[in-house]
């Protein structure tokens, strides 16, 4: 694995949130200390952790939405696309202006985009909502064309956010099948999901996060098993 070329390197990275109490006073909520990781080419890793452990805050490190506070995520691709359904498009554009507003800032071109327009409809089964303002969009709505964009489009490492979880089941199935098939064609994948059999099947290796803190890296069945018994600790710890 080791032998494959780093796509990316987190190094000792934290990150806080940051709350204004008063005109001189703020509030701090850290949401990553000192993580530090590598992803290969490739590589499928899966990262979890409970609510509000970081993993979502680690994505958009990870994609340059935000800074470090401190340490440093080093990108060695030019191509980093983050899919979540937590990341809306403009409510004022059609379906089929975001695609390809989507694209290109995801590094594609115009040209690029609209060449694979039909297949992105197509799988988004969006019909002729395509072309009416996301606005009028349902959540699932929003996030199949998101999904369909970022799975029709090239890029050298993608970030799924809890996406395979949305939509009605035959949807989902599709989603995880196109995935699959992704993910085969040596697509660089970092994914958080709260299904672990979905982790446990389609990563490489996991990253357990808790409180913003790595609690291990390793193969998926070992690391999902000891997070797995990590509940069973707290709930008898509860009982006592």
């Amino acid at each position: 694995m080791n032998e494959r070329r780093p796509v990316l390197e987190a190094r000792d990275v934290h990150f806080a949130y940051r709350q204004r109490q008063s005109l001189l006073r703020s509030r701090e909520y850290p949401a990553i200390r000192g993580v530090s990781f590598t992803i290969f080419e490739g590589e499928t890793v899966g990262v979890i952790g409970r609510n509000g452990c970081g993993k979502s805050t680690l994505l958009r490190l990870v994609a340059g939405i935000y800074q470090p506070d401190a340490g440093e995520v080093r990108s060695h691709c030019p191509r980093v696309s983050l899919l979540s359904l937590s990341l809306g498009f403009d409510p004022q554009l059609t379906g089929r202006e975001n695609a390809v507003l989507s694209g290109m800032l995801s590094g594609s071109t115009r040209s690029q985009v609209e060449s694979e327009l039909d297949e992105i409809i197509r799988f988004a089964e969006l019909g002729r909502f395509i072309d009416e303002p996301i606005k009028t969009y349902s959540t699932g709505m929003r996030s199949r064309l998101g999904f369909a964009v970022a799975l029709k489009l090239r890029t050298d490492l993608m970030l799924l956010d809890e996406v395979l979880s949305v939509g009605d089941q035959a949807f989902r199935e599709k989603a995880e099948k196109a995935m699959v098939d992704r993910i085969n064609s040596k697509q660089t994948v970092l994914l958080v999901s709260h299904s672990l059999p979905q982790t446990q099947a389609l990563c490489d290796r996991v990253i357990w996060l808790d409180k913003g803190c790595v609690v291990e890296v390793g193969e998926p069945d070992e690391v999902i098993a000891r997070y797995q018994d990590s509940f069973n600790e707290t709930s008898d710890s509860a009982q006592r």
